[in-house]
């Protein structure tokens, strides 16, 4: 795999990383093996899959705990670690936080919970109501300077927030959805991203599932599952999207992978996408997530797919 750059950093990874929510993220998941989440980690490295994505909100830090300790057995220059940060409790509440002195110290214990002495991409993970952005990213820009962090991100904010946090230039990477059910970022953060050199790393690409053709019409999930409130679940909505996720089944037999494949093609092949960090709880599914690099999609492929979902 070839690797590609993050924003106007020097930070280089493979095309495909790996988001680690199902590592030590107990508030996401129930029932998660410790062990299973450290062994997911371990084979993602040595696959060369070697930019692994969390956040603090993952178990509340216990998945950047967990990363840690697999760390220590690999050489950490080989290694290009993301994190993310904004929820601070109050009163048992989380509140979100963009503010100098929270983003410093989260550096700070995000850096003690890894194990390592710096972070390559470090995100606001979610915009607060009363920091003005520029600032906030000033901070990060202090701590790039002093080597706590190499790349600077923003997740989930809106267009004019990313603008203002960009005011200098310092952003590096813009998180946020993106998938061929929600394609809103194509008409403005694309176009934005592209002309100021900021990585676009979308998350929920494949919709817990449902662009990767696991479902079928009668399919129905659990009580409490999330996927019962979530709006492309619904009705004849989820109807409809399984009609079109199975259009795309000819592409995927002629190239000889799954859907998921094709659908993560699709978006590699766009120019303002070029990292995808799909999320695995097992190591068979993060070696399927990296055959994607080896589909290249034809033109009317990626046309017939463009109108199909537009």
């Amino acid at each position: 795999m070839n690797k590609t750059t993050l924003g106007k950093s020097d930070v280089t990874v493979f095309p495909i990383g790996l988001g680690t929510n199902a590592v030590g993220g107990h508030n996401l998941y129930p029932n998660l093996n410790e062990e299973t989440g450290k062994n997911l980690v371990r084979q993602s490295i040595k696959s060369g899959v070697n930019f692994l994505d969390t956040a603090f909100i993952y178990g509340e830090g216990r998945s950047e705990e967990l990363i840690g300790e697999v760390l220590k057995e690999f050489n950490r220059n080989e290694i290009v670690i993301a994190t993310k940060a904004a929820h601070k409790k109050v009163d048992g509440e989380y509140v979100l936080d963009n503010s100098a002195a929270f983003l410093k110290q989260s550096v700070d214990d995000a850096l003690n919970r890894l194990k390592t002495d710096y972070i390559d991409l470090f995100y606001i993970h979610f915009p607060d109501e009363h920091t003005p952005k520029d600032e906030a990213v000033q901070a990060l820009a202090e701590l790039k300077k002093a080597g706590k962090i190499r790349a600077i991100g923003v997740s989930n904010f809106s267009l004019e927030q990313l603008k203002h946090a960009n005011k200098h230039g310092d952003v590096d990477v813009y998180q946020g959805e993106y998938n061929l059910l929600n394609r809103e970022a194509e008409n403005e953060l694309f176009p934005y991203a592209m002309e100021n050199n900021i990585s676009f790393i979308p998350y929920f690409p494949l919709v817990s599932g449902l662009l990767a053709g696991k479902y079928n019409k009668t399919t129905t999930f659990p009580e409490g599952d999330l996927r019962n409130s979530q709006k492309h679940f619904q009705g004849d909505t989820f109807i409809q999207n399984i009609e079109k996720v199975n259009r795309i089944a000819d592409i995927a037999e002629n190239h000889k992978v799954d859907i998921a494949h094709v659908v993560l093609a699709w978006y590699l092949a766009r120019p303002e996408i070029n990292i995808l960090i799909p999320g695995a709880k097992r190591a068979d599914q993060l070696l399927d997530n990296v055959k994607t690099v080896d589909v290249s999609l034809t033109e009317s492929e990626r046309t017939f797919i463009d109108h199909l979902f537009s």
